[in-house]
C-alpha cells in the first residue's frame, strides 16, 4: 500500500514533454510510481479533470525577515509555490553586527518597500553569521521550502562598516575577507550570492545600496570566492550602465568559474541598453562558452496605487500631506469632502530633489500610463482602459477620475501603473522570451513591496493568461509548466524537485484550469506591528502537495508544514535519472 495515491490526472511532468492521463503514487515524501497504479494508497485524491503538475518553484523573492516569523509563506504558497529561493537584489539579514540591525532593516525597507516595524517586530536577530542565520530559518516548520542567496548588501557593511554603506572602494584585504564570508555562506548551504547595481535600489534615508558601484576586482573576487565553494547563482540587479560593461565581467566571471550569472532583464525606456540588446549579449556570451540567464517578468512590472499604498497620484499635493499622518477614517471622511477634494486636485504637485524625477511624474501626471483596476482586470489592459481614455469618455478631467476611482468600495480601488515590462502597451515581447533556453521565469518578488506591488501570484497569472486566455500568443501548458518548475530547479542545482518522476520529491499541484482565477487584490494589515501589505488568493488550486503532505486545499491551509531549509545543491534521485 502507498502513503498516497493520486488517480486519474491529466499529468505535466515538468520535462516539457505532452501531457497524458495518469496516476502517480507517493511514498515517503517521493514520488514512488507513475503510470496505471493498481496498489491502494492510505490517501487517494481523485484528479479526474484536473491538470496534475510539479509544485512551483519561485527563485526571486523577498522573504528573508518573514521566514523567520510566518509558517504559512503566503501569499507564494497559495499559488502553488512549493520552493521559494530568497536573499535576492543584494538584500538580506546576514551577516549581522548587532550594531547594524536597524541599518540592514533601513535597507530592506527602502529596497524591498517591507516595513520596517513589521521586521524589527518578527525578527528576533539570533543570529550573526550566515551559517548562524541558516541555522535560525531551518529551526522553524513551514508550508514551503525556503533557500537562500548571500546579500551583497549585508556582507559589505558587515566587513567595511560605514565605508561599506556608503559605496566607497575596498581595500585587496577587504574583498578577501568579503570573499571569504561568501564562500563561508555557500559551504553552509545558500544557493548564490546577490548584487543590486540599480539607483532605484536605495535605503529608507535615500541611501544606494552598498556595491551598487562595485568594481570589476571586487565582483570577480566575489564570483571566484564562489567557484572556490563550486556551486552558486550570481544573481544581480542592474541599470545595466554602458561604461561599466556588465555583460563583459559576467561573462568573463561565469566562463572561470563555470557558474551561471543571472541578471533581472526588463523592458525600461530608463535603461541604457534596450531589451533587445541585452539580450543579443547574453547570447553573444553564451556562444563564449558562458552561462548568463536572463531573469523575465510575465506582466508589467506594476505598482498598485491606492490611497492606503505606498504610492498614489496625489502623493505630492500639500493637502495630501496635511491628513497623511491620521488614521484611516479620519483621512477617508476628508477625502470624502467635496472642497476637500476640490483644494487637493487644483493644487500643484510638490516634488521631492529626485534622480528619479521622470517616474514621480508619471505616478502624478501619467494617467495616459495608469489603468483602472476592476474586477477580473486583465494584466494585458488597452489604452481605452486607461485613466485618460476612461476619464475623456466619462467627461471627467483625469485627476478627478482617478480621485474617485480610488474612492470606490469605500477607499479601497486601484490604478495599475505598470513602470516596467510595458512600455508597448501589450506584452507581445515576452511571448518570444518565454521560448528562449537563455532566460528564466522570475521577478515575482514575492514577499517584497509591501505596499506597492503584487506580483507573487505570477505562476497563477503564467497558467491563467499566457495558457489559458491570452487572446494572441499563448504558451501550451507542458512549457509554462517546464519554465515555472523544472528550468528554475535546475538553475539552482535543486534537481531533486520540478519535474514528477519516480524518486523526485513530491511537490505536487493539483489544478481546476477551467476555474483558475485570480482574486482580486486587497490591502491587509496582517504583518507584526500591524504592518501592510497587498495580497492576492486564486481560486482553481484543488489541493497543493508539499513532500508527500497537503499543506493547501482549496487555497486554504491543512495545517501541515513539511517545508524545510534548502541547503546547498540537491542531486537527482537515482530513480529519476534511471527513468528519464
Amino acid at each position: 500500500m502507498h502513503d498516497m495515491v493520486i488517480r486519474g490526472g491529466t499529468i505535466v511532468d515538468g520535462t516539457g514533454a505532452p501531457a497524458f492521463v495518469g496516476d502517480i503514487a507517493i511514498d515517503g515524501g517521493h514520488i514512488s510510481a507513475i503510470g496505471a497504479i493498481s496498489a491502494k494508497g492510505r490517501e487517494e485524491i481523485d484528479a479526474a479533470g484536473l491538470h496534475v503538475t510539479p509544485g512551483f518553484v519561485d527563485i526571486h523573492t523577498h522573504y528573508d525577515g518573514q521566514a523567520t516569523w510566518d509558517s504559512e509563506m503566503g501569499p507564494s504558497a497559495w499559488h502553488g509555490v512549493t520552493t521559494v529561493v530568497m536573499g535576492n537584489c543584494g538584500v538580506g539579514f546576514a551577516p549581522a553586527k548587532p550594531d547594524k540591525h536597524q541599518w540592514l532593516i533601513g535597507l530592506m525597507e527602502g529596497v524591498e518597500d517591507i516595513p520596517g516595524t513589521a521586521l524589527a517586530e518578527g525578527m528576533t536577530w539570533n543570529w550573526e553569521t550566515f551559517p548562524q542565520y541558516l541555522d535560525a530559518l531551518a529551526q522553524r516548520p513551514r508550508t514551503i521550502d525556503v533557500a537562500t542567496h548571500v546579500p551583497h548588501g549585508a556582507v559589505r557593511a558587515y566587513v567595511m562598516g560605514e565605508r561599506g554603506a556608503n559605496n566607497e572602494a575596498p581595500t585587496e584585504h577587504e574583498i578577501a575577507q568579503m570573499s571569504a564570508i561568501v564562500e563561508e555562506g555557500l559551504r553552509a548551504g545558500a544557493l548564490g550570492f546577490s548584487t543590486s547595481r540599480t539607483v532605484l535600489h536605495k535605503s529608507i534615508d535615500g541611501v544606494l545600496v552598498p556595491g551598487t558601484t562595485a568594481t570589476k576586482a571586487e565582483l570577480i573576487g566575489i564570483g571566484r570566492a564562489m567557484g572556490r565553494a563550486g556551486h552558486g547563482v550570481f544573481e544581480m540587479a542592474s541599470d545595466l550602465k554602458r561604461e561599466w560593461d556588465e555583460f563583459g565581467w559576467m561573462g568573463e566571471l561565469s566562463i572561470e568559474t563555470g557558474l551561471p550569472v543571472t541578471y533581472a532583464m526588463l523592458q525600461s525606456i530608463a535603461k541604457e541598453l534596450p531589451w533587445q540588446e541585452q539580450m543579443a549579449k547574453t547570447a553573444e556570451w553564451n556562444a563564449k562558452g558562458a552561462n548568463i540567464v536572463a531573469q523575465i517578468a510575465l506582466r508589467g512590472t506594476g505598482i498598485l496605487m491606492a490611497w492606503r499604498g505606498t504610492v498614489h497620484p496625489f502623493l505630492f499635493k500639500p493637502a495630501w500631506a496635511e491628513i497623511e499622518a491620521l488614521s484611516w477614517d479620519e483621512q477617508f471622511a476628508r477625502l470624502g469632502d467635496p472642497a476637500f477634494k476640490a483644494r487637493m486636485l487644483a493644487e500643484e504637485n510638490v516634488f521631492p530633489q529626485s534622480d528619479v524625477m521622470p517616474l514621480l511624474m508619471a505616478v502624478a501626471m501619467g494617467f495616459g500610463l495608469q489603468y483602472a483596476m476592476g474586477e477580473g482586470f486583465d494584466y494585458e489592459p488597452t489604452e481605452a482602459q486607461t485613466i485618460a481614455a476612461l476619464a475623456a469618455a466619462a467627461g471627467q478631467p483625469a485627476a478627478d477620475y482617478a480621485y474617485d476611482l480610488m474612492c470606490s468600495n469605500g477607499g479601497t480601488g486601484f490604478i495599475y501603473f505598470p513602470i516596467l515590462n510595458y512600455a508597448d502597451g501589450n506584452l507581445d515581447f515576452v511571448a518570444g522570451l518565454l521560448e528562449r533556453d537563455d532566460t528564466v521565469i522570475s521577478l515575482s518578488d514575492g514577499g517584497a513591496h509591501c505596499g506597492t506591488i503584487c506580483d507573487a501570484a505570477s505562476p497563477t497569472f503564467l497558467l491563467q493568461h499566457w495558457v489559458r486566455d491570452r487572446a494572441r500568443g499563448r504558451i501550451s501548458i507542458e512549457n509554462a509548466i517546464k519554465r515555472q518548475c523544472s528550468d528554475t530547479a535546475r538553475l539552482y542545482g535543486m534537481n531533486d524537485r520540478g519535474v514528477l518522476a519516480p524518486g523526485m520529491l513530491a511537490d505536487i499541484n493539483l489544478i481546476d484550469l477551467p476555474r483558475l482565477k485570480l482574486g482580486a487584490p486587497w490591502m491587509a494589515f496582517d504583518l507584526p506591528a500591524g504592518g501592510k501589505r497587498l495580497l492576492q488568493k486564486a481560486d482553481g488550486y484543488v489541493a497543493t502537495i508539499k513532500r508527500g503532505v497537503v499543506t493547501f486545499r482549496e487555497g486554504a491551509m491543512t495545517g501541515e508544514l513539511p517545508g524545510v531549509l534548502v541547503r546547498g545543491p540537491q542531486a537527482a534521485p537515482v530513480l529519476a535519472i534511471a527513468a528519464e
